[in-house]
């Protein structure tokens, strides 16, 4: 919305939100999102035709054209629990604009949606006495990191819909800076069905790559070699090729998931297994990276210092969402580890709901047990002191700056000998080897094996 406003200045865009205290950030100095470039796009176009509010009603009444970009989350109870999206939002949302609407409207679905899940906003819009409304989808292919530049430059931008009239509304926003071979038109359903295809697919080579690795681990390859041999191949390309600990964040996950259930509701077992195997793999990778470090260690973390370095899920980002950090930190506190992280943008508040969130028991309750687990973080606000004394380090997210950290001075200060686990192989192996540490790397045979 943001770019929106800043590229079509003669367009009136009102973010609305029941939060007011995440509207009061949007309204701040300080957004409360990190995002690179962010803060200039709104900057430029807030107080002149961008403004954000707890106004929900009126900004309904005043608006042409409504997007919906609630949050859509795995549900967590009842049926579909663990693989269904959560339409409760949505729908809270449709019945709202339903509710309060006077003459034709247009509603674009943001958030990221299950097929047909227009079809029932179009049968709650259709109560509305007063309004009538076209329905679009139009969903976002945005990474996080760099999402500034790709909505500046995206590769496509995708609206489906059935009446032209609303298609071509929503067409001549986006042209305003977008060409227009880049702006696709479907049904509404193809719309739907695309995004979630487009993460799965994703997701699916991240989990590919990730399970070579294991492999590389075990035979001597090189997983980055690997990648590079096989991305070079025109029909494969380098994209989504780098191994790492597990992907994270808002979207694959939960849309894979989503992929399941639709599947399995159309009796698909078959395709619903093909990509339930795309998150197990996801899942064993961030569990075998965790049972390597203790296995490494001697078999034991008990009392151990590790040092994390990053939480966010990527970097460039303070989103910490299915972060592989937060399982791997799990698995070690289990093993009794003391567990000491930095990360340049996640604070400690939510490094400590990130875990508190993940220890609870199916009642949402965390027990003393697993409090006094969550007592064994420290956050610090420097890299080199979560290193200090630390028996081992562990690279969770790749930010530029612990690349070029004074690993001579961190290997002085750790307890001999000094493990590197790089989860994300972002680091020179060959240099920490020559200083003297032991460094595991994703895919990249372990020393004792050389």
């Amino acid at each position: 919305m943001a770019m929106i406003a800043k590229q079509c200045p003669d367009v009136s865009v009102h973010v609305v939100d029941l939060n007011q205290d995440r509207i009061n950030s949007w309204n701040s100095e300080e957004l409360p999102i990190y995002e690179p470039g962010l803060d200039s796009v709104v900057r430029e176009a807030r107080g002149r035709n961008l403004r954000f509010s707890t106004q929900v009603d009126h900004a309904i009444q005043e608006a042409d054209m409504i997007f919906i970009s609630v949050n859509t989350p795995t549900k967590s109870f009842g049926m579909g629990a663990g693989r269904a999206a959560n339409l409760e939002y949505i729908e809270k949302c449709a019945r709202q604009i339903a509710r309060v609407s006077q003459g034709p409207k247009i509603v674009v679905e943001k958030s990221t949606l299950p097929v047909r899940t227009a079809e029932a906003v179009k049968r709650i819009l259709a109560t509305a006495g007063a309004a009538s409304f076209d329905v679009l989808s139009n969903p976002e292919f945005l990474a996080e990191g760099t999402a500034v530049q790709d909505l500046l430059s995206p590769d496509r931008v995708l609206i489906g819909g059935e009446s032209q009239t609303a298609i071509s509304a929503l067409v001549d926003i986006y042209a305003k800076w977008i060409p227009k071979d880049r702006i696709l038109t479907t049904n509404l359903w193809s719309s739907e069905l695309s995004k979630l295809s487009a993460n799965a697919f994703l997701a699916q080579r991240v989990s590919s790559i990730n399970a070579i690795s294991a492999l590389c681990e075990a035979t001597g390859a090189d997983v980055d070699e690997v990648a590079r041999a096989i991305g070079t191949d025109s029909r494969i390309g380098p994209n989504f090729l780098k191994a790492s600990v597990g992907f994270g964040g808002s979207c694959f996950q939960k849309d894979i998931l989503n992929l399941v259930y639709l599947c399995e509701h159309f009796g698909l077992n078959e395709v619903a297994d093909y990509w339930s195997q795309v998150v197990a793999i996801n899942d064993y990778q961030k569990r075998r990276f965790a049972q390597k470090i203790v296995r490494t260690l001697f078999n034991t973390v008990s009392d151990k210092k590790i040092c994390m370095w990053g939480w966010a899920f990527k970097k460039d980002t303070n989103d910490t969402r299915e972060s592989a950090a937060i399982y791997i930190c799990r698995d070690l506190l289990i093993e009794r580890a003391q567990v000491e992280i930095y990360d340049p943008r996640v604070s400690e508040e939510q490094i400590r709901q990130d875990m508190y969130e993940i220890m609870q028991d199916g009642n949402g309750l965390v027990g003393p047990y697993k409090q006094s687990l969550i007592d064994r973080i420290r956050v610090v606000e420097d890299p080199h002191q979560a290193a200090d004394s630390a028996h081992a380090i562990t690279v969770m997210t790749e930010w530029d700056e612990f690349k070029d950290l004074d690993f001579c001075r961190i290997f002085e200060d750790m307890v001999k000998p000094a493990f590197v686990f790089d989860g994300r192989n972002i680091l020179c192996r060959e240099k920490l080897s020559q200083i003297g540490f032991e460094v595991h790397s994703i895919g990249k045979t372990s020393p004792l094996l050389i």
